[in-house]
């Protein structure tokens, strides 16, 4: 089984979001994440949040876990961050589980995520992707505000060279301040498939345009 998108939970989700982000401007990038994370049937969503952050996108995926029947996390980083988030949800109506400590440190420690949100601003969002443990049925990886200049260098298939899991398609969508989706393969874990695990992998890098391409034999 893989993640399979529903249209209709994307919708909803979409509109509820709209609803619930009227008092936000620039809430663009919520709403569509929020029916992403919808459509994609997300039973995880996790994302990381710190003092100063834009509340939008976190309501969106709340919405989108009511529509799921899903788990909604939120990392945050200390005590101050954790009341401000908590605090700001509450004004929306909202009450997601809230867990505080180093971010990729806390990710490893929570199974199968289904739909990740990093901030690529913060200096550990990679470490923070590659932490992630990932099901059977693919995941979905989102970026926020990756028209800074911290994923000037990102490449999205280098993101797990040499490990078990691989994204198959990636995208950037100007919204908001931009957001950079990676599509992680259904069928492979943390620990990896015995297929992945015998299969070779060789490296190709685009001269013109710098791109590393990982190519399966």
């Amino acid at each position: 089984m893989k993640l399979v998108w529903s249209p209709e939970m994307a919708a909803k989700a979409f509109m509820d979001t709209v609803k619930s982000c009227k008092l936000y401007q620039g809430s663009s990038a919520a709403e569509l994440i929020s029916a992403m994370a919808a459509g994609w049937n997300a039973k995880l969503i996790v994302e990381t949040w710190s003092h100063g952050g834009v509340i939008a996108t976190s309501i969106g995926l709340a919405v989108a876990s009511t529509h799921t029947g899903g788990r909604h996390v939120c990392i945050v980083p200390d005590e101050d961050s954790r009341s401000e988030y908590s605090a700001a949800m509450a004004k929306a109506g909202l009450s997601p589980e809230v867990m505080v400590g180093e971010p990729a440190a806390v990710v490893m420690g929570l199974e199968v995520i289904d739909f990740l949100v990093v901030d690529s601003r913060k200096n550990d969002f990679v470490q923070i992707l590659r932490a992630a443990k990932f099901g059977h049925r693919g995941a979905v990886l989102v970026c926020k505000n990756a028209n800074s200049r911290a994923t000037a260098e990102f490449r999205w298939r280098s993101l797990f060279e040499g490990g078990s899991r691989r994204i198959v398609r990636s995208v950037f969508l100007p919204v908001g301040r931009g957001l950079d989706i990676g599509h992680v393969a259904a069928g492979e874990t943390g620990s990896g498939s015995s297929k992945v695990q015998t299969s070779r992998w060789i490296k190709r890098v685009d001269r013109e345009s710098g791109e590393e391409f990982l190519i399966r034999k």
